[in-house]
Parts: C-alpha cells; sequence; structure tokens
C-alpha cells in the first residue's frame, strides 16, 4: 500500500491525468464550494494560452484549437463535473471545505479509506485537463466543459445558457464501468419534507440515550439502489418503532445520512426511557442485530447498534414525534421497478438521503430517480400524500429530465467502432439509472450527438470508493483514439 502523492503519479499510466488528479485531491471541491478548483483551472489555462471563460452559474469552458489540418473536424465537446460528493463516518475528522483527499494505491486501485475519493468524476476533469496540454493528440476543435454543482442538483448544467458551446459532438467522461458507453440516463427531482416542532421538558423518570446505527455500506443512491444494500435511517426508525411500543419513548432528536443522492450508512436517534427500561437495552439491540444482519446477510451484514447515555433536556412533543416517526417509516424507499424497456435496468427508484429532527422541528429529504419523466412525477405525489396524511409539509424541487436514448448515434457508432479496434473486443451500450448531465445538456442543446464512457469506480458516494488504475490507462487510450479519429475521418472526406 502506498501513499498517492505528485510522485507516485508519476510512476503511473499516463502520467499526465493522475498528475492532475493529485492536484485535484489537494483542491477542495464540494458541491457549491468549487470556487478554489474553479480558479486553479483558470490560472492553469492561461498559462498555456488557451482560452477559458466561466458563465453566471460557475461553469467552466475551456477552448483548444484543433491541431493542424483538423479545423475542419467537427468540434468535441469534453464534459465533466468539477464537484464531489463528500462524504465520511462519524468517527472520522475531515473537513472538505479545507482538508485535501489522501488515497493509497492498492492492490491496481487508488483508494480514499476514510472518506470519499472524488474519481467522480475528477478522473474526468483529469482525462479532459491532460487532453487540453498535450500538444501531440490528433484533434479537431476541443471544449472542454466542467460544470459545478452536479452531486446536489445539477445546477451547473441546469443554468448552462444557449449560444455558448461551439461543438457538435459531447463526450461525457462521468461512466463508471469500463468498456460500457452510457447512451441514456434517469431523471430526477427532490421531494423534503418539514414540520415546525415545540420542544416539552424531559418527562419525569425518564433518562436519555442515543442509539446509533453504524458500519452499513452505503453507497450511490442511484447505481446501487437494486442490491439491497441496508438503510441506516429506515433501520433505526424501525428499531425506533419497536422500542415505542414496549416502552413509553419520547423522542429527541434523530439524524441520518449526508447527501440526498448516497445510501445512509449512520444514523442516530435521542430518546428518552423510563430509567428501569435501559437496563434492558443490550440485549433488546443484540436481538436486533442478529435480525438486521440476517435480513441483510451477503448484501451488508456487518451492520451494529449500539447505544451510550446522553443528558436530554427535552424532547418533542407527541403529535410531532408521531408525525414524523409514522410518516418515515411508511414513505418508500429504495427500487421501485425494474425497466420493461430496457432490461436489466433500474426504472424508478427513490432514496431517503438525509434526516435531520430536533424537538423545535426539522427536515427529511428524498431523491427520487426514473427512466420516465411521469413515473417520477408520480412517486414524488405519492410522498407528498403520505406527508399530508402524517402532517408533514412537503415540497418537491430540482426536477431534471432524463436522457434519451438514440441507438442510432452516429457518435456512438464510432466509439463503437474505434473501442474494437483498439482493444479487440467488443463494448457494450447501457442506460444507467443515475443523473448524468447529458440530459440537461441535451435540453440546451438539441443537435448535440453525446455519449458517455470512463474507467472503472467503485463505491462512488461513500467511503472507500476506488478507482481501477489499469482502467484509467485504457480510458486515455480510448480518447485520443477517438479524438483522433474524428479529426482525421473529417480530413480525409
Amino acid at each position: 500500500m502506498t501513499e498517492f502523492s505528485l510522485a507516485t503519479a508519476a510512476t503511473l499510466s499516463p502520467p499526465a491525468v493522475w498528475r492532475h488528479f493529485a492536484a485535484l485531491c489537494a483542491l477542495p471541491r464540494p458541491s457549491k464550494g468549487e470556487a478554489r478548483v474553479r480558479e486553479h483551472l483558470l490560472t492553469w489555462a492561461a498559462a498555456r494560452g488557451l482560452v477559458a471563460e466561466t458563465d453566471a452559474v460557475g461553469n467552466l469552458l475551456i477552448r483548444k484549437p484543433a491541431s493542424p489540418g483538423c479545423a475542419q473536424a467537427p468540434g468535441v465537446v469534453l464534459q465533466a463535473h468539477l464537484d464531489m460528493v463528500c462524504q465520511c463516518n462519524a468517527d472520522v475528522v475531515h473537513d472538505f471545505n479545507v482538508d485535501p483527499i489522501v488515497p493509497v494505491l492498492r492492490d491496481g486501485w487508488l483508494v480514499a479509506e476514510r472518506t470519499t475519493l472524488g474519481a467522480d468524476n475528477g478522473i474526468g476533469v483529469a482525462l479532459i485537463l491532460a487532453a487540453l496540454e498535450d500538444a501531440s493528440l490528433v484533434h479537431g476543435p476541443l471544449e472542454a466543459l466542467l460544470t459545478v454543482d452536479e452531486e446536489s442538483g445539477m445546477g451547473g448544467a441546469r443554468g448552462l445558457a444557449p449560444g455558448w458551446l461551439r461543438g457538435t459532438l459531447l463526450l461525457n467522461l462521468d461512466t463508471e464501468d469500463w468498456g460500457q458507453f452510457y447512451v441514456g440516463c434517469a431523471g430526477g427531482i427532490d421531494v423534503s419534507l418539514r414540520r415546525v416542532g415545540l420542544a416539552e421538558p424531559l418527562p419525569e423518570g425518564h433518562v436519555g440515550g442515543r442509539i446509533v446505527v453504524r458500519g452499513l455500506r452505503g453507497g450511490h443512491s442511484g447505481v446501487d439502489i437494486h442490491e439491497g444494500r441496508g438503510h441506516a435511517i429506515k433501520s433505526l426508525i424501525r428499531l425506533v418503532r419497536q422500542l415505542e411500543r414496549r416502552w413509553p419513548l419520547r423522542l429527541s432528536a434523530l439524524s441520518g445520512g449526508t447527501a440526498r443522492n448516497a445510501l445512509p450508512r449512520e444514523a442516530f436517534a435521542d430518546i428518552a426511557l423510563p430509567a428501569a427500561a435501559w437496563g434492558e437495552i443490550d440485549a433488546f439491540l443484540a436481538a436486533w442485530q442478529a435480525t438486521f444482519r440476517a435480513e441483510l446477510a451477503g448484501v451488508d451484514d456487518g451492520v451494529t447498534l449500539a447505544w451510550t447515555p446522553v443528558a436530554l433536556a427535552s424532547v418533542m412533543r407527541r403529535a410531532d414525534q408521531d408525525a414524523w416517526l409514522g410518516g418515515l417509516h411508511a414513505a418508500p424507499q429504495g427500487l421501485r421497478r425494474m425497466s420493461v424497456g430496457v432490461p436489466g435496468v433500474v426504472e424508478t427508484s427513490g432514496n431517503l438521503g438525509v434526516v435531520a429532527l430536533t424537538p423545535t422541528g426539522g427536515q427529511a429529504n428524498f431523491m427520487l430517480r426514473s427512466l420516465v419523466d411521469s413515473a417520477t412525477a408520480d412517486l414524488a405525489e405519492e410522498i407528498v400524500s403520505l406527508a399530508a396524511l402524517a402532517g408533514l409539509t412537503a415540497e418537491c424541487s430540482g426536477a431534471y429530465p432524463g436522457w434519451r436514448p438514440n441507438p442510432a448515434s452516429p457518435l456512438l457508432a464510432r466509439c463503437q467502432a474505434r473501442f474494437a479496434a483498439t482493444f479487440g473486443e467488443a463494448s457494450s451500450v447501457q442506460v444507467i439509472h443515475a443523473g448524468l448531465e447529458c440530459g440537461l445538456i441535451g435540453g440546451t442543446y438539441p443537435a448535440l450527438d453525446m455519449v458517455s464512457f470512463g474507467p472503472t469506480i467503485r463505491g462512488a458516494h461513500a467511503p472507500g470508493e476506488s478507482v481501477e488504475v489499469a482502467s484509467v490507462a485504457r480510458c486515455w487510450q480510448l480518447l485520443t483514439a477517438i479524438l483522433a479519429d474524428l479529426a482525421e475521418g473529417a480530413a480525409d472526406a
């Protein structure tokens, strides 16, 4: 195991890509906090004589002229997003607004052991930067579109104005399975539940304790949703409901998850029980831990339940407690429907990503996805109706369309042919149950022919995220071959 740095980046292939990724690891880039990395890249582009500009929402566009003799080739937009999902476990001290990501090389993979890595989509950015600075490449006019805020609502793609991009072809580098070309993706919508509460004093004879669910794998709320991984928030609410049946429980706080598009790995509830009840809580939790592990066997059986004493000054009103626990317990979670038109792909799903409740109020955030926009809207309305029954206020926001596949895409045909010629094997064409910016970009630039590909990334949106080193080298080889093919094809014509 070797710590990743600029020095170790020079030993990997291709060195330029890994050098850029090492620089990105040193720069904070949370969603809505991309200013430092954007300024770094503006300075970098200026030093190389590349034209760079930003738009009203913070997207960065860098232009590189065609290589000699290729000015008539179609313009290609290389696209990735600057921001990353910022996740670490509760026992890890890491400030994503300040601290660098410190990955390690292990068994052919670059891994961030205690945080997210940001290979989603930092590797895509690094591939693009390497292409921009490599004077030996053959290509037509290039534009690098580096968007912001992809992970928290696609604000960059949503704010993209018409008339800015000149290219007619777009290669998105935000795919996480090498050897696959993506030509379609799910759309999505956010649903937020809120309620204002009123604190009450701790009931006489009650003592506070904190119940914690941890040890789950987490993961991407779209790509991993079909695996049936554990869900810390839903498991905790189920547990608290069982405690309510046995003792006169009062809820003070409940919290879990840090991103709406990630499966929550940890959650805690501050509760008050009669003092005598705490003598039985160890056995109660041990039994439920065994139940959860049996239910999640082979998928997410590292789940643990624990408790610690905690001093509580107040609790929720009973009406607030009932509204939140009832509403969230009944809320849909996970896989809703598999696609009929695209076999093996999830059509519709939902994820309760973040909950933060206190005696004086709180909120819960869902992210819903579907390949069918009307199905996304229907699932959102179902949660809105449930919220009304529970006494919670619901708000839908941030809807974005899916990316409709175009099997007859000329760009796809060129990419597949170049893949086969370069690697001697066939690629596959897929639709992904996740949000790629292509859907929104295509809405603003409907004439763009778009394809997405990338290296193999595992565990995106969760600590332990990793990228396969060898697949990055292959991805670079493919990217440069596609650019040359598009340019030389135009020259031949």
